[in-house]
């Protein structure tokens, strides 16, 4: 920092303020008087944005070359694109009035040869349109008239979104002040402000300090390392807010650099990391891509690209060769990477300065290449400076052969977790918290960028930019992140082939989903989650595929009370799922939640007799006798046993009763036996015939329930049709005459009729459906 101090006389508060903002500081020792002219903007217009600052710009300028003493005249506008468009609009209005004074412009990055030319007298008088570089920093010769828009942008990071922002705002007053002062060098100045005198008293006496608008990882990370204390205690002269430092202490244990030993942040130490963090004179990001490129095998080139993300691009355009600028540019570019263009920029320079080895040759290479030789001379030293650092740590070894795209890349992810985004739509990304950036338009990957990208910054303008931008592949985030994802679980299921409990993690970062879908072992994870489903489904369910004993005489059991339930069509034998569940649930260790644990168990003496069930363990209640008789497991016909079988499911192919008619007896069969069902289904099914006849018919049947009991104790079942039966008892009982035709036979459920299994004589089904006929053909 150069401070040039030619008075005695300072305000040191206004000095101190200040020092913090500018790198160079003139306090002038003679000051001719200044007329301060205040032109405000039309209050309606304000809200119009810059153009209208622009237009009364250039016409302030006309007036004072129409009617002032002649004399340089220093213009103040907030952004390049604003002066861009002064100096446009500006050089034609001076044409129109055949004025030859000549037009400059002055912003940071422009080369240095283009910002000498201000220094210069020319014949018709200069007009220097500059950001408030020129307010301190740089001190233009011969102004006698400055115009001020009172607008500057200004580098301020939001703690809360992790971004950089440059607003344009409206400047202090002591900035004010400066910028009336760059006029009355020389002799008595003007000053002409685009603003009120009651807007300019209202405004901030200062520009906020650096401290209270700047990331502090860095700066907690040196303090910690110096033992400094915790710096919300530190005496600093203008304090940054609690959120700044809480931000600062969030990032550097997001980067692995500290850790907490205790209560309060004066519990705070470094870690391996940090340790190395605090050597490098990095940014604690970049310091952690260094450190990550170790275990890469990519030191070298992450050197490199670390120190380069240090400095300012060296990069130039100078406004009258932008052409040409980008087209020499345009040579270094690598399509997935904007590291990778900048590191291509070093090799090529780097062998260059090895070849020529003389200071006015790599000039005149990186005039000709529209390389900034500052920059360029900067990125090396701090390259440098790196190299002596790691070389004094031996795990830090540079790597012999280039690293690969992928180990270079991963490396510097490592330091930009905050800053990865995935594509929304053409250019347009989405971040971590759910905000929005887009590929800043003088990447090389603009419109080419891929599904996921990091970048080295987002800053926020006009738009949220993502800055040096390079292509990633998703898989790279959660190894280097696993400590800031987050994890979420759903379907969790039992998988009979693996003997486990399985679960579907998805895996986001900040809010970005890196992992959809990915299928993990849900007892290493939620053990009492994966507990409850090994028990319902593997246990239950039955679902296991080992051979276990205890499983298999439950089973037994279970399916002959099942078996009973579907026999007599009611679900109150068997007691409920839950009560099986809690079986095993009391028996059980709370280490049982897959096939391995229940092993492990089992192992034990005695473990497995545990699991054993009995009837009282499981049978809510005992079945009659003399209901399971109406529901026999066999159906006699002339010297044939038929084996019958029950399914109690509505709406199943298989719901009610099957009849197993071997192959071979086919022929010996006559259907009509089938039509009377069993005893305990034979009422229900009169029943539904009776319901079905026309009402004329079944008015005279009423109640039908009462109709039912006598035809029941009437017919001789299994004797003849059913239908037949019935239509000659009711005939005989009601004088009802009844046709074959106004039965409802073809609505009757599938449990009111029989249904036959053709099978081989090895039991095996060969054919089945609801009718006989089919069935023999």
């Amino acid at each position: 920092l150069k401070i040039i101090i030619t008075s005695a006389t300072i305000d040191t508060e206004k000095f101190s303020r200040s020092f913090s903002d500018a790198p160079v500081i003139e306090v002038s020792g003679r000051m001719f008087p200044i007329e301060v002219r205040y032109r405000p903007v039309d209050p309606d217009l304000e809200d119009a944005g810059a153009s209208t600052y622009v237009d009364q710009a250039v016409n302030a300028v006309l007036d004072i070359r129409s009617h002032e003493p002649p004399g340089d005249v220093l213009v103040f506008m907030p952004t390049e694109r604003d002066i861009r468009e002064t100096e446009e609009n500006l050089s034609k209005a001076l044409k129109n009035k055949k004025d030859n004074a000549t037009v400059l412009q002055l912003f940071g990055r422009m080369s240095v040869g283009d910002q000498r030319r201000i220094f210069r007298s020319f014949k018709n008088g200069k007009i220097v349109i500059a950001t408030n570089i020129a307010e301190t920093s740089v001190t233009v010769p011969g102004i006698r008239y400055v115009v001020d828009t009172g607008l500057s942008r200004l580098a301020i990071y939001n703690p809360r979104a992790r971004t950089s922002k440059l607003p344009v705002l409206p400047i202090s007053r002591a900035s004010a002040d400066q910028r009336k002062g760059r006029c009355g060098r020389i002799g008595p100045g003007v000053c002409i402000r685009l603003y009120s005198e009651e807007n300019y008293v209202n405004r901030l006496e200062f520009t906020p300090p650096e401290i209270q608008r700047s990331n502090l990882a860095e700066v907690i990370l040196r303090m910690v390392a110096l033992r400094l204390g915790d710096p919300a205690a530190f005496p600093f002269i203008d304090p940054p807010s609690p959120r700044a430092i809480k931000d600062g202490y969030n990032l550097l244990k997001e980067l692995g650099a500290i850790e907490q030993t205790g209560a309060g942040m004066s519990h705070v130490k470094l870690t391996g990391k940090g340790r190395l963090m605090a050597k490098l004179p990095l940014d604690p990001r970049i310091s952690r891509m260094v450190i990550e490129a170790r275990h890469n095998y990519a030191l070298r080139e992450v050197m490199v690209i670390a120190a380069a993300l240090s400095i300012q691009d060296p990069r130039v355009r100078p406004v009258d060769q932008e052409k040409e600028a980008d087209e020499m540019h345009a040579r270094f570019l690598e399509p997935q990477s904007d590291f990778l263009t900048l590191l291509k920029i070093w090799d090529t320079y780097h062998d260059v300065y090895e070849q020529l080895k003389s200071q006015s040759k790599v000039r005149k290479f990186c005039k000709s290449h529209f390389l900034a030789f500052q920059r360029m001379r900067e990125w090396r030293d701090i390259h440098e400076q790196i190299s002596l650092l790691l070389e004094e740590e031996p795990e830090f070894v540079i790597n012999a052969r280039p690293a690969g795209y992928d180990a270079v890349h991963q490396s510097l992810l490592s330091g930009n977790l905050r800053t990865i985004g995935m594509k929304k739509e053409k250019n347009i990304y989405l971040g971590g918290q759910g905000k929005e950036m887009m590929v800043y338009p003088g990447s090389g990957l603009f419109n080419k960028a891929g599904q996921w990208i990091m970048a080295a910054e987002m800053v926020e303008t006009t738009n949220l930019y993502a800055r040096t931008v390079a292509n990633i592949k998703p898989e790279w985030i959660e190894p280097l992140a696993a400590g800031l994802c987050s994890y979420s679980y759903s379907e969790p299921h039992w998988q009979k082939k693996t003997g486990r409990v399985m679960a579907y993690e998805k895996v986001t970062l900040f809010g970005l989903v890196i992992e959809p879908k990915r299928k993990v072992n849900f007892g290493r994870i939620k053990p009492d989650e994966a507990r409850r489903v090994f028990i319902q489904e593997a246990l239950v369910y039955g679902e296991s595929k080992g051979n276990y004993p205890f499983l298999q005489h439950n089973l037994a059991l279970i399916k002959k009370q099942q078996d009973f339930e579907d026999r007599l069509r009611q679900r109150d034998i068997l007691v409920d799922e839950y009560t099986l569940f809690t079986f095993y649930d009391k028996r059980l260790p709370d280490t049982v939640w897959d096939q391995a644990t229940l092993n492990g168990f089992l192992k034990k003496t005695g473990a497995d007799r545990l699991l054993w069930m009995t009837e009282d363990d499981i049978i809510a209640r005992h079945p009659e006798q003399e209901q399971l008789q109406d529901f026999p497991e066999q159906l006699r016909m002339n010297d044939m046993a038929l084996t019958l079988t029950y399914k109690f499911e509505p709406g199943a192919e298989d719901d009610g009763v099957s009849v197993h008619i071997p192959v071979s007896m086919l022929p010996e069969i006559n259907p009509q036996v089938f039509d009377w069902l069993v005893p305990g289904l034979l009422g229900e099914k009169i029943t539904f015939l009776i319901k079905g006849l026309p009402k004329n018919i079944r008015k005279n049947l009423i109640p039908v329930n009462q109709t039912v009991s006598l035809m029941l104790a009437t017919l001789t079942p299994y004797a003849g049709s059913l239908c037949g039966a019935l239509e000659e008892a009711i005939y005989k009982k009601y004088r009802i005459k009844i046709e074959r035709r106004q039965w409802p036979l073809d609505t009757m459920p599938h449990q009111l009729r029989m249904r036959f299994c053709l099978v081989d004589d090895k039991g095996k089904v060969i054919r089945a459906g609801r009718d006989f006929a089919e069935l023999s053909t």
